[in-house]
């Protein structure tokens, strides 16, 4: 973890408000309710970044705006090239612990991309993306419809209710 990771987190925690006024401070656009479980690595052009409503960000998520092979071709032409791509992610998406998403990307509203994907092109809204590099698992409504039975409505428990609920439900399995 870098020092600037480290001061980050520590004066920041992981609150999504603390993190999303942070970096909209270095130009990110962030919407309401960006909730994050760790702090998400924006790279160094923060400001392609733009991430709509309730959008969830798992740990270990990664934003990538450049393409840091272009130093090859600057040492080669003795240039200062860059390539960049904007990314935006939509309305009502789960961001899974590890993956990253590349320069260039839009990821529609309703989204699921699955753990350690890695999301080379734009994802269409209502879909589950996940693979390296990602790719169409299915839409959410076969996801709800395959894991319905598996779903527990916890809406309203506190932590205290939610753990005995669980243990109840799975003490009996």
């Amino acid at each position: 973890m870098k020092i600037k990771d480290i001061l980050i987190k520590f004066y920041l925690g992981t609150n999504g408000n603390k993190i999303a006024n942070y970096y909209k401070k270095q130009g990110c656009i962030i919407g309401k309710n960006f909730r994050c479980t760790s702090i998400p690595n924006f790279g160094s052009e923060p400001y392609l970044i733009e991430i709509g409503d309730n959008v969830l960000c798992s740990a270990h998520v990664t934003f990538i705006t450049h393409d840091g092979g272009v130093s090859v071709v600057n040492r080669l032409k003795n240039t200062r090239y860059d390539k960049v791509g904007r990314i935006k992610i939509g309305n009502n998406v789960f961001l899974g612990m590890n993956c990253t998403i590349m320069p260039n990307v839009e990821i529609g509203n309703n989204v699921i991309i699955g753990i350690g994907s890695i999301v080379t092109k734009n994802v269409p809204d209502n879909e589950i993306w996940a693979g390296i590099p990602a790719k169409k698992i299915c839409t959410i409504d076969e996801y709800i419809q395959k894991n319905e039975n598996n779903f527990h409505n916890t809406l309203g428990m506190d932590a205290k209710q939610k753990k005995e609920y669980y243990i109840n439900f799975y003490k009996n399995k």
